[in-house]
């Protein structure tokens, strides 16, 4: 096959799914009685009518790029990783810490040290799944979905328990710091000169960008990420070859969850500046979805991460203009 049809097979196939998805999205429109057109027009204006909800549409895109690289990863290795979500949860659990104690840090060096808690403390998480693969046979689907629940009611006991700003009802930390804030793309973009609407847009996008340069190094051009591809493709012929898929699986799902991890480091230091129980808020779920349609390439997890954020952020508008 030539270069170019081994490009236009992978983009046929989600571009096909997205078609029949509008057509069928149309048909019940149309049935509750409203216009498919106008809706469509709502929610395209919505998610990229201006400077700001374009922001916003990034914004949300930026999480589901984390969780569907985390995703991506796990599944070239032959493993569904549907434990994002809880990496994510204890991912923030670990950065919200951090920025509790971090009262007098600078900001330059709050935000990497957080992106090294952000990815050891969901890489934590992932590991124990993925070593009860490797070394027990306890299916990596049914231990992560039981993280998942653990991450949760984890978090809750904390927050209700533990972190709560005193004398306070709403099982939230205190704000951080400002200095330890993900600085907002607008106020970046200010100090070069330029001008840009304000929104959450923040500087964990660059960082989910930046996750998805190492995660094309990583599993196309690194011999970890060949191996990585070759237990996933056929375990049998990885062991021929000299590869060890025990090992393998617990790399696979330990990136995984660093990646998972990061997407904390967009809702939890670059929006609300505290912890909340929605520190997740459904990305890691979110994130299979994307990782599917974006036929587990970053090229392809960047695009459909910014699908369903203009989803998000224009089914939002939409349903105002047409509740």
């Amino acid at each position: 096959m030539s270069r170019a049809g081994r490009w236009i097979a992978p983009a046929l196939l989600p571009a096909i799914n997205l078609g029949l998805a509008l057509a069928l999205s149309a048909v019940v429109v149309i049935a509750i009685g409203e216009n498919p057109v106008r809706a469509l027009r709502f929610l395209a204006t919505g998610a990229f009518g201006n400077a700001e909800v374009i922001g916003y549409t990034l914004y949300y895109a930026t999480s589901f790029v984390f969780t569907g690289l985390a995703v991506a990863v796990a599944f070239h290795g032959g493993l569904f990783n549907i434990g994002a979500e809880g990496q994510a949860t204890i991912g923030g659990l670990g950065v919200a810490l951090l920025c509790l104690g971090a009262d007098r840090w600078p900001t330059l060096v709050v935000i990497p040290t957080a992106i090294v808690v952000a990815a050891v403390a969901g890489a934590a998480w992932a590991f124990v799944p993925g070593w009860l693969q490797a070394r027990r046979g306890s299916h990596v689907v049914i231990t992560t979905i039981m993280f998942n629940f653990i991450a949760a009611a984890l978090l809750t006991h904390l927050l209700v328990n533990v972190l709560i700003k005193p004398e306070q009802q709403s099982p939230e930390t205190r704000e951080f710091a400002p200095s330890t804030w993900m600085p907002q793309l607008h106020d970046l973009a200010r100090g070069l000169g330029w001008e840009i609407a304000r929104s959450p847009l923040n500087l964990a996008s660059v960082i989910a960008l930046a996750a998805a340069g190492f995660v094309w190094l990583y599993v196309w051009h690194t011999r970890w990420g060949y191996a990585l591809r070759a237990v996933g493709q056929n375990e049998t012929a990885a062991v021929y070859g000299g590869i060890v898929p025990a090992r393998i699986v617990v790399v696979a799902m330990s990136v995984s969850g660093a990646l998972a991890g990061l997407m904390s480091l967009n809702e939890v230091m670059g929006v609300q500046h505290r912890l909340l129980l929605t520190v997740a808020g459904g990305a890691g779920y979110v994130g299979i979805a994307v990782a599917l349609m974006g036929r587990n390439h970053p090229i392809g997890i960047v695009l459909a991460a910014i699908l369903f954020g203009a989803l998000y952020q224009g089914g939002s508008e939409l349903s105002f203009e047409m509740p």
